[in-house]
């Protein structure tokens, strides 16, 4: 891998977390920074509201990543809960606008976009845009965008076995994103993956050559039946993994998470065209709600 492939695919990824985002956004992300003094490293912006322009009635997805768990909760549960199952998650709500955060440690961060985690959270969703609205200084920005820069590399490198091949990279994107959803329980429309990369084509052709480098994927070589094999076994783990973490995720959300079964319903009704009614009796027994709501929405293909 060449050092100068390593540096392009950092000054894309350094480039695009730099971008301007709107000053309502910048505030929520200074505030929920400001509600961590000592251990708020740098806060990034991602997911769909990075297309949007009306802000209003949409959720918008923070990560906060912290210096380290202790700093961030004190002698708290929840300092051991986001090292065990992370990230923890909390909603926030600031000028109006609503948001929901994730909590990340910066060893967590930069591990978990890396081929060295099994689930796939944060290195798709990190090999997608995103923004680095907030930062502690310029060191702790640079690792930011040193952890994002492994996110897309990682999705790459690991779909590249079960690609079809052909001659667009764009197809790779696809193939990989796709494995990715179906490895967690996902409320959303079937074509989603394809979406991802159709909302913006120029961006992942802009990074596919440097990422590719980086990962030091040649997409003119074969690929061997017996990395073929272990790439499906490793992916047939991610999917059974994936899914039982977002079940065990959901139940320590209920302890952190206040009306986490509105935003549930929510989520899913936005994504996956769903009419679900949140009822007195599940605002109370959130866990049990969501539980009993997840054969459910599996029967009807609500979330795959």
């Amino acid at each position: 891998m060449e050092g100068g492939m390593k540096e392009t695919l950092r000054s894309l990824v350094a480039a695009e977390l730099a971008e301007p985002v709107d000053p309502r956004v910048q505030a929520m992300a200074s505030a929920v920074a400001a509600a961590y003094p000592g251990a708020a490293r740098a806060v990034l912006f991602y997911g769909s509201c990075l297309r949007q322009r009306e802000l209003a009635g949409l959720m918008l997805d923070f990560y906060l990543i912290v210096s380290d768990y202790r700093s961030a909760y004190g002698r708290r549960w929840l300092a051991p809960a986001n090292r065990l199952i992370p990230p923890n998650v909390f909603p926030f709500a600031h000028q109006g606008l609503a948001a929901k955060y994730a909590v990340l440690s910066q060893a967590d961060f930069a591990r978990l976009n890396g081929p060295e985690s099994l689930s796939v959270s944060v290195w798709a969703r990190f090999a997608q845009p995103s923004r680095l609205v907030w930062s502690a200084g310029p060191e702790a920005a640079a690792r930011a965008v040193d952890a994002v820069a492994r996110a897309a590399p990682t999705l790459l490198a690991e779909a590249r076995p079960l690609w079809p091949g052909g001659g667009d990279p764009l197809d790779l994107w696809r193939c990989a994103f796709a494995l990715t959803y179906s490895a967690e329980l996902r409320a959303e429309r079937q074509g989603r993956a394809s979406s991802v990369i159709d909302a913006e084509p120029e961006r992942y052709r802009r990074f596919s050559g440097p990422a590719l480098a980086a990962a030091g994927i040649d997409l003119a070589a074969p690929v061997g039946e017996a990395e073929r094999k272990r790439a499906a076994r490793r992916w047939a783990a991610r999917r059974w993994t994936g899914k039982a973490l977002t079940v065990v995720r959901l139940i320590k959300a209920s302890g952190t998470y206040a009306g986490g079964i509105d935003y549930l319903a929510w989520k899913i009704n936005r994504h996956a065209g769903t009419h679900i009614e949140v009822k007195p009796w599940q605002r109370r027994w959130p866990l049990v709600a969501a539980i009993g709501l997840l054969p459910r929405l599996l029967r009807r293909g609500a979330i795959r």
